[in-house]
């Protein structure tokens, strides 16, 4: 891979740009915050040396320069450094990420922020849907927000081109973060589709609405968390909270059949995110009474026991490693330290969780 910059990039590259203080980090390796000196703007800069690194930010790369959407973070250009380091040069977003907002705005987000800021990352997954992409980590730590609350989808690293494109990349192998993936996705069935990336939104609700990761309360450790999500017909807990046209709409994101699983186009005539749809009314029931339209789902917070301790084994703490192979999880090599043995208490953030890339 030769130097320089994308010519597609939507903004002016920086000529001159002056690296500022850490501002994230991730499998790939570690995001600045920089300046053009040029022109005083702020950017971001991704920087990866690592084979591996190169390898997943070079794809973020490819994936970013060919998209112009008011809905993805935009690409400023790149550049290579003695063949060894790659900058990816990316807009800056002051808001930060969804996972920020959550925090600091009380732990969890309100229903009608969250109809709002679900719209906007439903017409992201529509624009890259109908471009052939797949993002496969859609959380909430990567879906960034301007201060004006423009809602923007990143981390592009995981991302796979599929069906009718004429430079597809390979769809060997697994791709993303655990607790937000679809089952048919870890059980690495039938290649990489749209859909999940449908699941995944529903588990990006559940994590603005309750401020938990996805399956919490179910799940405690990595081992258990793979097989119950990939071998189940079990779901995360839906917000309890939540009206009936956001329950709805998460049934219509998390069910289990891809085939069934509601389409970006679709879910953008939701209720929840429009409410002048009328789709909802014959379905809506009277009330929270009528318990008859939606399927059986557990809403309570308590932990299955029956999956703990048949799953937990003495294996090793994981290592800040993030790339691994997937067979390790489901050969029940990958586990935790005995330190944190209950979900709810240690795994607060999914910076525990680690991001499964393979090839």
């Amino acid at each position: 891979m030769s130097g320089g910059y994308y010519s597609k990039c939507s903004c002016s590259r920086p000529v001159e740009w002056v690296k500022g203080k850490t501002v994230g980090s991730g499998s790939f390796g570690s995001v600045h915050l920089a300046m053009n000196k040029a022109t005083g703007g702020l950017f971001v800069v991704k920087s990866a040396e690592s084979d591996s690194g190169l390898q997943f930010l070079e794809s973020e790369a490819e994936i970013l320069e060919s998209l112009d959407s008011p809905h993805v973070v935009k690409c400023i250009g790149k550049e290579m450094c003695g063949g060894k380091k790659l900058n990816l040069f990316i807009e800056y977003m002051a808001g930060g990420s969804l996972a920020d907002v959550t925090q600091q705005f009380g732990g969890k987000l309100d229903e009608m922020v969250i109809r709002l800021y679900t719209r906007e990352i439903l017409l992201g997954l529509k624009y890259l849907h109908e471009n052939g992409i797949v993002h496969s980590d859609l959380k909430c730590r990567n879906v960034l927000l301007s201060s004006s609350g423009d809602v923007k989808l990143a981390d592009f690293g995981c991302s796979k081109r599929v069906k009718k494109h004429p430079n597809p990349i390979p769809l060997a192998g697994v791709a993303g973060s655990p607790l937000w993936m679809a089952p048919e996705t870890l059980r690495n069935q039938g290649g990489l589709d749209c859909a999940s990336d449908i699941w995944s939104l529903g588990c990006t609700i559940i994590e603005m609405a309750t401020g938990n990761l996805p399956w919490a309360g179910k799940i405690s450790n990595p081992v258990s968390a793979v097989l119950r999500i990939a071998c189940s017909e079990d779901r995360p807990n839906f917000p309890s909270h939540f009206s009936q046209e956001g329950l709805d709409f998460l049934e219509k994101c998390l069910e289990r059949d891809p085939r069934k699983r509601w389409k970006a186009e679709e879910l953008l005539h939701h209720p929840f995110v429009n409410p002048e749809s009328e789709e909802f009314a014959a379905s809506s029931p009277a009330s929270v009474l009528d318990r008859s339209i939606f399927p059986e789902t557990d809403y309570s917070d308590e932990s299955d026991e029956e999956d703990e301790t048949p799953l937990r084994s003495p294996v090793p703490k994981p290592t800040t490693n993030r790339f691994f192979p997937f067979s390790i999880l489901c050969e029940n090599k990958f586990g935790v330290s005995e330190q944190h043995p209950r979900f709810g208490e240690h795994w607060s953030t999914s910076e525990e969780w680690i991001t499964v890339r393979t090839s």
